[in-house]
Parts: structure tokens; C-alpha cells; sequence
């Protein structure tokens, strides 16, 4: 029997996941990652996939299930992986995703490692996406059968040996469907709210994060016009992002966005709209999943958000690990420190981390 230990937030996506596998024969372990600090208000936020009622919850559906369950410490691991490059990444005036750099170093990672050790031949999560095996031996992720809940995009840079060793059941369900069965299995978590927002970041609120962690708002400087026209100081670099209107305090009869973020002189640059849109980003930290490398010739799509539509692109390596994708329409925002995720048909051939 194939042993699997299954990653539980506590919701209902997680505990429906750990239910599948014991129905299909897996020896089936649930762990919820204990990633929260001792004196950290990510213990009590309600709805988080990270806190102590995550833990309740989850302990609760492994005993309805009569599973092992076990929580692991994961905290100097979350910081060092997750919180602190985040926290740098704002400071350098880009936007990270935590949730993908938690995917890669910490969710099938380092709780892959330790299932190793327990003797799993798997590592299984609640996410909507599917793991394909491509003609070429390469495995990739393919898009869920929700196409409002897919999550393929957060996922797009794990490893070769990390999609070998992964199951991803409730892919192959709608939502309404996870929770149906969810509720026929009389699973407490049945009609659990989903976790929303970065789970570590109190209402969304990232720039209190940072304060409250360096005593900084980044580099303090003035909203400035394309053609250098100050127009009045702001509150610190990391209150900002690219394609950002609200918030910024602005009357100048009509709307304009945040189209540049420069940390050196701390002027942020506002504009109007159409200057966000382009045809063509860079993007550096390559991951190759289900292509083993790009064909400059070959048409795919990319998406550059987690809920935006792909766009058909093309390829080309500037360098080894530095590609440029041209896009047949604009796309807006393209966002430094967001990611960029590229398609062949409904899988993953690959991505990067956006640099302009």
C-alpha cells in the first residue's frame, strides 16, 4: 500500500483531498504546517489556511476520517523562505507572491523531505490543478476542471522530482462537487469559507506588515509625471505596486496608476491608464516543467496574474536563464516580482519572475 501525506489547512479542500485518497487505498497521513510565530496574530486570524483554528479543524477531519494526523513545526523555515524575501522584495519596489515561493520551498519542499523520512511515497494538497506525465517523460501540471478555481498558476515552478512524487485529486472536481462529497462523507468542514488573502498579512494590509517588521515604509520620496512634474510626497515606497489607483491620495480630476516604482530616488511615477499596457516583459529565474525548454517557434499562452485569462505569446531566451514573451495583445500590469506563467495547450510548459 502507497503511503501519502496529505497537506491540511483545515478546509474543506484539503480534508475532501485526504478523503479521496484513502477511498482510492493510499496509507493516508494528515500534517498541517505550524508556520506561525509565538507571538504572531496569524494564530487567530479566522478563515487563514495557516492558523490555530486550521489545526482544530484539521485534527477534527482526521479523526472522522481515522487517519494519523500530526502537526509539523515549519516557523524558521516560513521566515527564512516565505515573510523575509517578501519583506525584501517590497523594500527592492517589486510585488512578490509569497504563495508561490511557499509552494516551491516549504510545501513541496521541505514537508516533501520530512514525509521521506516518515516513509511517504507521496505528498498530496487540496489545490485545483492536475498532474500530467507528457509523451516526453516530463511531468506537468494541468489545469483543473474548474476553470474558476484552477490554481495551476501558484504551482508553476515546482520541481521534476516534486511533480513525481505529488498527488492532486480534487483537480479532477468542481468546487460544488468537493463540497457535495464533503458533505455526503459528513465532514465538519463541509461548508467551511474558503481561506482568502496572504495568510500571514492581517486584512490585506502588507505595508503594516512590513512597518510593524522593519519600522520602514521603504524609500520616502514624491508621486512624480512621466516627465518629472512633482505632484506631492507619498507615504513610502512599499505602499505601492505597478497598476495600483486607489489609495494614493491623489486629486487631479481624473484617475491615474502607478505605472513606476523607483527605491533609488523614491519617486513613484503615476500616469495614465493605457501606459501600463505592453506587448513585451523580461523574466529571469527560469523554471522549465513540461517544456525542457522554450521553442522560440512555437505559440503558447501566458498568463501574468493569478485570475487573468492567458494571452497567446511567443518565446525567446535573451540568455540561459532570461527569456522576453511577446504578447499578440497587451497585457496590463506586468508587475516586477510577479510571476509569469506559460502554457502549451492546458499544461504548464514553464515560467519566470517578471523584471520589466
Amino acid at each position: 500500500m502507497k503511503k501519502v501525506v496529505v497537506g491540511m489547512s483545515g478546509g474543506v479542500d484539503s480534508s475532501v483531498c485526504a478523503y479521496l485518497l484513502k477511498k482510492q487505498g493510499y496509507d493516508v497521513i494528515g500534517v498541517t504546517m505550524q508556520i506561525w510565530q509565538p507571538d504572531d496574530s496569524i494564530a487567530e486570524r479566522e478563515g487563514s489556511c495557516c492558523g490555530i483554528s486550521a489545526v482544530t479543524d484539521a485534527r477534527r477531519v482526521a479523526g472522522q476520517l481515522d487517519i494519523p494526523y500530526y502537526v509539523m513545526n515549519f516557523r524558521e523555515e516560513f521566515k527564512k523562505y516565505v515573510t523575509d524575501p517578501f519583506i525584501e522584495e517590497y523594500m527592492r519596489g517589486r510585488t512578490p507572491n509569497p504563495c508561490i515561493v511557499c509552494n516551491r520551498y516549504l510545501k513541496w519542499g521541505e514537508l516533501l523531505k520530512r514525509s521521506r523520512e516518515l516513509g511517504a511515497d507521496y505528498i498530496a494538497t487540496g489545490h485545483y490543478a492536475q498532474i500530467l506525465q507528457l509523451d516526453n517523460g516530463r511531468y506537468t501540471i494541468k489545469k483543473s476542471e474548474s476553470d474558476t478555481k484552477d490554481q495551476t498558476y501558484v504551482l508553476y515552478n515546482l520541481t521534476q522530482d516534486q511533480l513525481a512524487h505529488t498527488l492532486m485529486p480534487v483537480g479532477s472536481y468542481e468546487k460544488t462537487e468537493i463540497r457535495r462529497i464533503a458533505q455526503e462523507a459528513g465532514l465538519s468542514v463541509a461548508h467551511k469559507k474558503d481561506s482568502q488573502d496572504i495568510c500571514f498579512v492581517n486584512d490585506g494590509n502588507y505595508a503594516d506588515f512590513i512597518r510593524t517588521n522593519t519600522g520602514s515604509s521603504g524609500t520616502e520620496g514624491n508621486f512624480v509625471t512621466a516627465d518629472g512634474e512633482i505632484i506631492k510626497r507619498h507615504e513610502g515606497t512599499v505602499n505601492y505596486t505597478i497598476g495600483q489607483r486607489k489609495g494614493l491620495g491623489i486629486a487631479l480630476g481624473h484617475p491615474v496608476y502607478v505605472n513606476d516604482i523607483n527605491v533609488e530616488t523614491g519617486d513613484v511615477c503615476v500616469g495614465e491608464e493605457d501606459v501600463l499596457f505592453k506587448t513585451t516583459l523580461t523574466a529571469d529565474s527560469i523554471s522549465h516543467m513540461g517544456a525542457e525548454r522554450f521553442d522560440e517557434n512555437e505559440r503558447y499562452t501566458a498568463k501574468i496574474r493569478y485570475s487573468q485569462n492567458s494571452v497567446p505569446c511567443h518565446v525567446r531566451y535573451t540568455d540561459d536563464d532570461r527569456i522576453e514573451v511577446e504578447f499578440e495583445r497587451p497585457v496590463r500590469a506586468a508587475t516586477p516580482g510577479q510571476a509569469v506563467v506559460i502554457y502549451k495547450d492546458d499544461w504548464i510548459a514553464g515560467g519566470g519572475t517578471i523584471c520589466r
